[in-house]
């Protein structure tokens, strides 16, 4: 109605902030801290270049690497996605892995904790049973290997917005707004906000989502107000 708007309010990289957290790779970690583009970050690191000559198709193939190491993205995979021969790929992948050495040995990591206790947990403790992980079929301990890299990252996630979302309905239900928060999608919380009281979503999900959860580098949040969904992004 005239009345409402959608407010749109989305964590920034959750789970490349959350990997850098829970990898403790300083690198990664230090870049989030400094506010830095990671992606154009990460390509300066891998391709050996200062960041200023960073370009669009080298960022691209760094973002693409940030994304696809927590699931497991092989030199094939990543040749696919950005077009590129499967040696340059492979080229990438190991400059990655030598620029962030803490995520590679936490993928490790967690994929040998799974084999041990047969369940990888997210921050919170919550736990995702993985029962194939020492299965003799290549393909089926592939699957389970890969949930225990992301199961952790992917979950400690879906634990913080859910934080932030029953921390922001008891502010919204104490304050006796007439805005209500009507959706969850991913990383992202969507607010049917009245005119009157947007200044006071917008700064709901700014306190509560940035803050949910304790970590060593900030949780960033951007929010987008609109008529509807398409506009609020």
């Amino acid at each position: 109605s005239l009345e409402f708007r959608l407010v749109s309010a989305d964590y920034s990289q959750v789970e490349l902030r959350l990997i850098a957290e829970l990898s403790g790779e300083e690198r990664m970690k230090e870049a989030f801290r400094l506010g830095q583009d990671i992606h154009a970050t990460t390509a300066a690191r891998i391709f050996s270049v200062p960041l200023e000559q960073v370009d669009k198709s080298m960022r691209n193939k760094a973002k693409m690497v940030n994304f696809g190491i927590i699931y497991g993205i092989s030199a094939f995979g990543l040749s696919q996605r950005l077009g590129i021969l499967r040696g340059e790929a492979a080229d990438i992948i190991s400059a990655y892995v030598a620029t962030y050495p803490g995520i590679r040995d936490y993928l490790d990591s967690q994929v040998e904790f799974a084999r041990n206790h047969g369940y990888v947990e997210t921050l919170m403790g919550r736990r995702r049973y993985l029962r194939d992980i020492a299965s003799a079929n290549h393909t089926v301990r592939g699957f389970a290997e890969r949930n225990a890299i992301n199961a952790p990252i992917q979950g400690s996630a879906a634990d913080i917005i859910k934080l932030a979302m029953i921390r922001i309905q008891r502010a919204m239900r104490q304050d006796q707004m007439k805005s209500c928060l009507v959706l969850q999608v991913h990383d992202e919380l969507v607010f049917d906000a009245h005119i009157s009281e947007l200044d006071h979503v917008v700064e709901l999900a700014k306190t509560h989502m940035p803050a949910a959860y304790p970590l060593s580098i900030p949780l960033e949040v951007e929010v987008g107000i609109g008529n509807n969904w398409l506009e609020a992004h």
